[in-house]
């Protein structure tokens, strides 16, 4: 059965917010009784062509009650990131929850893929990830809890022809979870990875593929119910892989 998670005046950033899982996640942490705050690159002075921008998605939290602040972020630039932190911390005083949710991909078989956009997967994917970690994790240390969340892909451990960067780096992100998991064990921070491994109707994903049926797809949502999921459990449960499905059959989150 599915259960209601309190994080009554929990503080959260969650990357690559401004549309899909990540913007579902911010208004499920919202609900929850969370603070949130709002990091990626689109913004309403710099929008992406895709929909939404930080500030849709900081407003959509306030309606629900809860503070919000929106970011600029890029997370492969190491400034924008410790401004993201510390302006974060001079905000609220604390960070309980980190959503490492941003990330990209750019399709293409491997022997015709400028190395520049192969970099470019691993900085956000990978890189990003782990710079977004480095500077929250000092400060739960010192609090003596936290919860990190990052997210993976079925193409972690499958075969798609034209996503071997976004598979392999999706791979070393889970592989970044399972050993910083045993490092932190008895510290009070948990880190775990959710392993998205179907597709999602995301509104990227349509706006890029506005032919395909998604009508039988699942939503954003459910991914931010599992993310909930995990940060109702104890700070022991940590250095785990999960996935969808699995939480599903256990019937901790209801199938849609």
């Amino acid at each position: 059965m599915e259960r209601q998670v309190d994080l009554t005046d929990k503080v959260a950033i969650v990357t690559g917010a401004s549309r899909g899982i990540g913007r579902d996640t911010a208004l499920a942490l919202a609900r929850a009784g969370a603070h949130v705050v709002v990091a990626a690159r689109s913004t309403s002075e710099s929008p992406s062509r895709l929909p939404g921008t930080i500030e849709d998605t900081a407003r959509q939290v306030e309606a629900l009650g809860r503070r919000a602040l929106a970011i600029p972020t890029d997370i492969t630039k190491d400034e924008q990131v410790q401004y993201l932190v510390e302006r974060t911390l001079q905000e609220f005083g604390r960070i309980d929850i980190l959503v490492n949710n941003a990330a990209v991909n750019s399709p293409s078989v491997f022997a015709e893929l400028p190395l520049r956009r192969w970099d470019l997967v691993m900085n956000v994917n990978l890189r990003g990830t782990v710079l977004c970690t480095h500077l929250v994790l000092p400060h739960m240390l010192r609090q003596g809890s936290g919860h990190i969340i990052n997210l993976s892909s079925y193409m972690a451990i499958g075969r798609v022809k034209g996503a071997l960067a976004y598979s392999v780096s999706k791979m070393a992100v889970e592989k970044f979870t399972e050993g910083l998991g045993w490092e932190l064990a008895g510290t009070g921070v948990a880190v775990n990875c959710l392993r998205i491994e179907m597709d999602l109707a995301s509104e990227g994903w349509t706006f890029l593929n506005p032919d395909v049926d998604v009508s039988t797809w699942e939503k954003p949502e459910l991914a931010a119910r599992c993310i909930l999921w995990l940060l109702g459990q104890p700070p022991q449960y940590t250095g785990q892989v999960v996935m969808i499905r699995e939480l599903q059959a256990l019937g901790v989150v209801p199938r849609e």
